[in-house]
């Protein structure tokens, strides 16, 4: 550990620890910041997400995360070099804009009505079944179908393409398991090259369609190359599948695990749609955390962070806090104490864009279940851990 950062105390004992939010509960209490397990800063407090999340203060961590894996080449490493999720200043603002403009809040918005009637689907085949694997069949459909929609994926591929999304998405969970790493880049190629296909068609044959206009816009307003295209609408893809899969298990699980709770949003799934979603992502946020490098030395709570230190703003901890919460550590869907931005996607220019999307998705097959299934019944809650990058789910078993 760089001795500028010896004064910040260091956690231990994870591995032994049963439960992410009662760990981080404990450093929290005695300091903004700790040493984290995997050896860098983790800011634990929510003051600490304005400004970790400042460009005059801080920068995107670009490739040294997965250096720091040994992962050094390969298509994993050039995802993290190319993408607006990694970028910083006008770069970013290039690679992202054209995506922002075509992504736009108002197309996402009218994914609602396919969110619901594929989800209302899935459901109405399920009912009756002693057992459904949630996470496979209902959470890991819904956000792999909207993307592929939304790309204009034809359905014949749909099965093919929601494999591969998952397979890569794991690349993003911070000490995935290195013997997998072959397997991934693998299954990157395989994916790359759907969205070469997909590009290519669009440019030889222009559609009224989500892609059509990106090309247009990135390449007349951005002056993107067509290789820094595929790889924002690859970030895309991977952005916006696993978290909103995660999440979807989560919440649901939450609220069956909450009658009272599940009753009064079977009652009314329209009014408290977003309610329940506001604090299934605070209660158990499908991001663990974010990072960033430090420009200059930040005083955080009486803990210096040194310029020039990488440091991740644990939202897992930083939505648990006392000081902005009210009993923080209880899922109350009636909580009236949410900020205005939910942290759960971020804050400042990398505020994620799909957003919207996953609001969508979220709220709508929340309300589907709690529409056509009320009688539903949690038989394995899902076990979520890790406080970096994406975090891990095992799996969930429902009956409807």
């Amino acid at each position: 550990m760089h001795e500028d950062l010896a004064h910040i105390p260091r956690m231990t004992d994870y591995d032994q620890s049963a439960d992410d939010h009662a760990f981080l509960r404990t450093y929290r209490e005695k300091a903004a910041l700790a040493i984290s397990p995997a050896g860098f800063p983790l800011a634990l407090r929510y003051a600490a997400i304005a400004p970790l999340s400042d460009p005059a203060t801080t920068r995107q961590l670009a490739t040294e995360s997965i250096e720091r894996q040994g992962i050094t080449a390969g298509p994993i490493h050039e995802l993290f070099s190319r993408s607006m999720l990694f970028s910083n200043g006008e770069l970013h603002k290039r690679r992202r804009g054209p995506v922002t403009r075509t992504f736009a809040f108002k197309l996402m918005e009218g994914m609602r009505g396919e969110v619901s009637r594929v989800a209302s689907d899935i459901i109405t085949t399920a009912k009756g079944r002693d057992e459904l694997d949630f996470l496979d069949a209902f959470a890991g459909e819904i956000p792999a179908r909207m993307i592929a929609q939304i790309l204009g994926v034809p359905e014949a591929d749909m099965p093919g393409f929601r494999k591969l999304v998952y397979s890569v998405t794991r690349a993003f969970k911070v000490g995935f398991d290195q013997s997998q790493q072959a397997e991934i880049e693998r299954d990157f190629e395989l994916l790359i090259g759907e969205v070469d296909r997909l590009l290519e068609e669009r440019t030889g044959q222009p559609r009224d369609d989500f892609l059509s206009r990106l090309l247009v816009d990135a390449a007349e307003r951005f002056e993107l190359s067509l290789d820094d295209i595929r790889w924002q609408v690859f970030t895309l893809i991977v952005g916006g599948t696993d978290t909103t899969r995660l999440a979807l298990c989560s919440t649901l699980a939450l609220l069956l695990s909450h009658p009272q709770q599940w009753q009064a949003f079977c009652r009314d799934p329209e009014g408290l749609k977003k309610q329940v979603v506001q604090e299934g992502l605070r209660f158990e946020p499908p991001i663990g955390s974010f990072s960033r490098v430090a420009l200059a030395d930040i005083e955080l709570d009486g803990l210096v962070l040194p310029a020039g230190s990488p440091v991740s703003v644990c939202l897992a901890s930083a939505m648990r806090d006392e000081r902005v919460y009210a009993d923080p550590f209880t899922f109350d869907i009636f909580r009236v104490d949410h900020p205005r931005w939910h942290a759960a996607f971020g804050t400042g220019e990398h505020r994620c864009l799909g957003e919207a999307l996953a609001r969508a998705e979220l709220e709508e097959c929340l309300a589907a279940i709690a529409r056509l299934a009320p009688d539903t019944k949690l038989l394995q809650a899902p076990l979520v851990r890790g406080l970096n990058g994406i975090r891990r789910i095992d799996q969930m078993r429902i009956a409807i």
